[in-house]
């Protein structure tokens, strides 16, 4: 299946594609519609496709026959096979009872494949009020230029760098912040292959972290600064760690070759106020209604 462009253009009011996420706003384009569907139940991954780094088999793909495009409306249902299965109905457009009739078919493609959760995603442009009842993240982007210098805080260093007692109180971190995902990114930091991980020590232990820094060519052979885990322990919020690990990131990803890299926050949460703060571009708004 292709895209006509001049359908979908105007209901994607944020650069947002199914099984690869936020994209860049110039490279948003009908091809990225199509490579999606190209590699519908292959289980293989684009070149520039970020999840590409956590595993070699892409558990995400698109419902070809689902698919329904016609002006002022495009609805593109995906598959995840991981654990008890997800449906995802993306939505784009289609007026006042689209949401519901997505959500409709987001329970019929669930029960059709076994899986055990449905979800509608969809979409409000940047500067709209966000709507109520669903969760929801906005989209930004940081652009790396050179009117906008970065600096390297210097309390923040590269977690190698620190001594072995030190580095080995990672250890108790991640597990205090396993619901920020560095449980996971423990583990793959002893299973060796990521990019370093920057980090804040306060009295001999590590109390904030942001990684692993690595980039990724997108594309249109640009490279990005792929999204990282962000946590500081909640003993030592309020002094101004967050902000410094975020900007040693930043400088990590300008001194690195990155041209941007993009975010999704939690609507109203830390990352989301500090990064606003830092005057990132605002994108849009992705919303996610549980079926």
């Amino acid at each position: 299946m292709r895209f006509q462009w001049d359908w979908l253009s105007p209901v994607v009011t944020v650069p947002y594609v199914p099984t690869l996420g936020p994209v860049h706003p110039a490279g948003l384009g009908p091809e990225l519609f199509t490579s999606v569907i190209a590699m519908a139940s292959t289980g293989r991954f684009l070149a520039h496709d970020k999840d590409r780094r956590w595993s070699d088999t892409k558990a995400e793909s698109v419902l070809p026959l689902d698919i329904d495009h016609r002006p002022g409306r495009t609805i593109i249902p995906t598959l995840t096979r991981r654990g008890a299965g997800t449906v995802k109905v993306h939505l784009y457009g289609g007026g006042s009872d689209a949401l519901a009739k997505a959500a409709e078919l987001a329970a019929k493609l669930a029960a059709t494949h076994s899986a055990g959760a449905a979800r509608v995603i969809s979409f409000q442009a940047p500067g709209e009020a966000p709507r109520r009842g669903t969760a929801c993240t906005r989209v930004q982007l940081r652009e790396f230029t050179a009117d906008r210098p970065t600096a390297l805080p210097p309390h923040v260093q590269p977690l190698e760098s620190h001594p072995p007692a030190v580095r080995a109180t990672f250890t108790e971190f991640a597990n205090k912040l396993s619901g920020e995902g560095f449980a996971f990114l423990h583990s793959r930091m002893q299973a060796g292959g990521v990019g370093p991980v920057l980090v804040t020590e306060t009295d001999g232990r590590i109390s904030g972290a942001i990684g692993p820094m690595e980039t990724m060519t997108d594309h249109q052979g640009r490279a990005r600064l792929l999204p990282q885990y962000f946590g500081v322990l909640p003993d030592y919020r309020g002094r101004g760690y967050g902000r410094a690990l975020w900007r040693a990131a930043m400088y990590w990803g300008n001194t690195n070759g990155a041209g941007y890299q993009l975010l999704q926050t939690e609507i109203g949460g830390a990352s989301d106020i500090l990064c606003r703060s830092e005057g990132l571009t605002d994108l849009g708004l992705v919303h996610i209604t549980t079926v």
